[in-house]
């Protein structure tokens, strides 16, 4: 199968000053379409050719693993973040948060505190774990709760090329306004049909 960019589901300037044009013209369209490029030259004419990114990024090693968790978790970003309207979980999701957090404040304080004090390049998760828990990691790289049989609700990219072009090396402003753009109705269809999610974020 041939891996495709999908589509913003926004206006590139649609997201300021959380991220601007320029840095989504740039992020998404030269540092993600760049893993989607190479991962079609590396799985070309293998066996791995014909796995769904799902399964490449739970079975392949090296610079495949690289690339397809990379165009897995962008294409992950992309959905959870959207034009902002001040809108909070609700329903079971909320009812999750509150159950596994206390509150969504507490949530939201950890979440915060986990993307701001990330070492290096990596990304920020709310997580469901294998014991149908919710939990906030973080990951270094590519790395991606799929890996860990996980399913990753909403994520936070904190590689320098999301937020340096807007916010330089304030990567805590950059996080502080993530919850602006939060898309919290995709975090609940994540939660509710996680075996949808891969169709969700390549569409």
């Amino acid at each position: 199968m041939k891996h495709l960019l999908p589509k913003l589901a926004f206006s590139p300037d649609a997201l300021t000053p959380f991220v601007s044009e320029e840095t989504l013209a740039y992020h998404h369209g030269k540092h993600h379409a760049g893993y989607v490029e190479k991962l079609n030259g590396l799985v070309a004419s293998t066996d791995l050719q014909d796995l769904s990114l799902t399964e490449l990024v739970q079975r392949a090693t090296g610079p495949v693993f690289n690339n397809a968790a990379q165009h897995y978790n962008h294409s992950f970003y992309w959905r959870c973040i959207t034009p902002g309207d001040g809108k909070q979980p609700s329903g079971e999701l909320l009812q999750a948060i509150e159950r596994d957090f206390g509150s969504m404040a507490k949530l939201k304080e950890a979440f915060t505190s986990a993307a701001k004090t990330h070492f290096g390049s990596g990304w920020c998760w709310l997580v469901e774990d294998s014991a149908g828990r919710l939990r906030v990691r973080t990951s270094d790289n590519a790395g991606c709760p799929l890996v860990d049989g996980e399913a990753p609700l909403l994520t936070c990219d904190v590689w320098e090329h999301a937020y340096y072009i807007d916010h330089r090396n304030d990567r805590a402003r950059y996080v502080d306004l993530f919850w602006s753009a939060a898309n919290w109705d995709f975090a609940a269809l994540a939660l509710a049909t996680p075996t949808d999610v891969e169709k969700l974020i390549l569409a």
